[in-house]
């Protein structure tokens, strides 16, 4: 079981996109952490979600992107505004103390003009 990652895509500076993350039936997803990893860095936990909704964000994405849950349709999305070129990556989901086994191929996001 993985999880899955999915929305990504080609979007100028300035631009939006919404990720979504879900586990299918396998689990309940109640915390969550979205990552990335661009090209030639390390993978960086950017934004996580708590069972109790409270979220965090790296200061390079706080202001422009917001992690959320929908416990009904089990999954949790990452809505991001004002893409910069340097948001460019493989983004993931996995818990912010990640569980090697669900990471899953991510999806990529591409901020380019």
């Amino acid at each position: 079981v993985q999880l899955q990652a999915s929305g990504g895509g080609l979007v100028q500076p300035g631009g939006s996109l919404r990720l979504s993350c879900t586990a299918g039936r396998a689990f309940s997803i109640n915390a969550m952490g979205w990552w990335r990893q661009a090209p030639g860095k390390q993978r960086e936990l950017i934004a996580d979600i708590t069972s109790g909704g409270s979220t965090n964000y790296v200061n390079s994405v706080k202001g422009r992107f917001t992690i959320s849950k929908d416990t009904f349709k089990n999954a949790v999305y990452l809505q991001m505004d004002n893409l910069k070129p340097e948001d460019t990556a493989v983004y993931y989901c996995n818990w912010p103390d990640p569980v090697d086994e669900y990471w899953g191929q991510g999806t990529l996001v591409t901020v380019s003009s």
